[in-house]
């Protein structure tokens, strides 16, 4: 295991924000429109495109490359660029300066598309899933200018890559905070401060921050011209994209971080090779597990066990853990991931006796005999974990997926009683789009279906969610895909 502590200087925001008033041009038009796109019609958007168009939904098979499904409807942009409708870029009516953006978005399978910080400055979309080592390239890196002239004679864009990689699988929805602040000009007109990307955030993961930019990205508006607005610009001509929820308001100056992380210097445990460490984790809503473990791989892959449940927790993206709550001064047990978390649900038994498939889950131990059993490593200090339950010896295998793409489960029970069921996943919703393949909580994750041994799912409702559960024989695999 690899501890690592990073001074960190606190970098206060405060100041780049306080002198942009002065003496300078203003960044904000006074009858720019803010708040929430309705996404009802395009007409937010100049001469739209034949490729854009309103829907209620998207989706994406996997094994079809740059191509998102559209479910009629109101509520969501959506780009399906093809022969007969050529991509076009879309751009909006109104022009921001400083601005707060936030949306969620959704890319096809080796899909390509951008966001344009007044027509100019790229933030660039892409499906960058199972990439271990992000590049400016990737989603959410930041675009500047093309660069004839790099070492060796290469080509290539300079630019500002992603701290880490928090991207999710094409056709999950993805969520993006974008904090900018546009150049700055004096009364002449001339140039002086450049724009900067304040604050990226992806999937709840700080990926940029106090960026300074350069110039615009190459094929910027305006001949590469800078200006004090421009207008928000889609990039439509690379592959499908959807977008929903697109919000933009006027730039706050609430962008300093945690005064709580600043206080002191942080714990950061890496996962160079597999790791393991026992903490407290507090999830959603507040729920603390206090018998958990939580598992880190190089592939940047990880997931929190609850060992009293026999339950995968969470699963995340990015790099490993930060223990400074749990080590720094007396500390208060937890840890906390430092990658884009996919929640897998409040914590509930894996394996149940039901009497029918619509009996409510179990809730508590009673009657099952459930006995943790620790668990065992081996060889390249994976765990396997075991506890017993209803009588049965279970073994459960929980490995990451090659290219970091998710993780799989094995789960392997001895003489199984009549009537044991597992509980896979639940969500607000849950989608059946394909043979063994799940759409899990509003198309958060993916859970795909190995080996059932000859069972069939079912969805029902439960406790206020959808619940999908399986009978269990003696074994079941599957994956989680995020």
């Amino acid at each position: 295991m690899l501890l690592r502590s990073k001074n960190h200087a606190s970098r206060s925001l405060m100041g780049i924000l306080c002198f942009s008033g002065i003496g300078m041009a203003l960044a904000n038009p006074a009858a720019a429109q803010t708040g929430k796109f309705p996404l009802q019609d395009l007409s937010a958007f100049r001469e739209p495109g034949q490729s854009w168009s309103i829907t209620s939904d998207a989706s994406a098979k996997l094994d079809n490359p740059h191509v998102l499904d559209a479910v009629a409807g109101t509520g969501v942009l959506f780009n399906m660029p093809d022969k007969k409708h050529p991509g076009k870029d879309l751009f909006s009516n109104e022009e921001y300066g400083d601005v707060d953006i936030e949306l969620d978005y959704m890319m096809a399978p080796g899909s390509n598309s951008g966001i344009y910080l007044q027509g100019r400055y790229e933030l660039q979309l892409l499906d960058s899933w199972g990439t271990k080592v992000p590049k400016a390239g990737d989603n959410g890196g930041i675009y500047e200018r093309w660069d004839d002239n790099r070492p060796n004679g290469q080509q290539g864009y300079d630019g500002h890559a992603p701290r880490v990689n928090a991207s999710r699988a094409p056709g999950l929805w993805q969520h993006m905070k974008i904090s900018f602040q546009a150049p700055r000009f004096d009364a002449a007109g001339k140039k002086i401060a450049n724009a900067r990307m304040l604050l990226v955030e992806l999937n709840g993961v700080t990926i940029q921050e106090n960026v300074e930019l350069m110039g615009p990205t190459r094929g910027a508006i305006g001949g590469g011209d800078e200006k004090a607005t421009g207008p928000l610009r889609l990039q439509g001509d690379h592959g499908a994209v959807a977008f929903r929820n697109l919000t933009i308001n006027k730039l706050s100056v609430a962008h300093q971080g945690n005064d709580r992380d600043r206080q002191t210097d942080p714990i950061l445990v890496d996962a160079p090779v597999n790791t393991l460490l026992r903490s407290f984790m507090d999830v959603k809503d507040n729920y603390r597990i206090v018998h958990s473990i939580s598992v880190g791989s190089p592939e940047k892959v990880h997931y929190t066990y609850d060992l009293d449940k026999g339950m995968i927790a969470q699963v995340w993206r990015g790099e490993f853990l930060d223990a400074t709550p749990m080590w720094h001064e007396r500390g208060n047990g937890c840890s906390r991931p430092r990658g884009a978390v996919q929640f897998l649900g409040k914590s509930y038994f894996t394996l149940g006796k039901l009497a029918t498939p619509q009996t409510a889950w179990m809730t508590d131990t009673t009657g099952s005999s459930f006995r943790p059993k620790g668990y065992v490593l081996d060889d390249s200090d994976l765990p396997t974990f075991k506890y017993e339950v209803y009588g049965s010896a279970v073994s459960d295998v929980v490995r990451v997926l090659s290219e970091g793409r998710g993780i799989s489960r094995q789960l392997t029970v001895a003489t199984p009683v009549e009537g044991l069921y597992a509980k896979l996943a639940e969500g607000a919703s849950i989608e059946n789009p394909s043979k063994d393949l799940y759409v899990i909580d509003g198309k958060s994750y993916y859970l795909q279906l190995q080996d059932a041994g000859g069972e069939k799912p079912v969805i029902r409702d439960g406790a206020g969610v959808k619940e999908l559960i399986i009978p269990v024989r003696s074994k079941l695999s599957y994956s989680i895909l995020f």
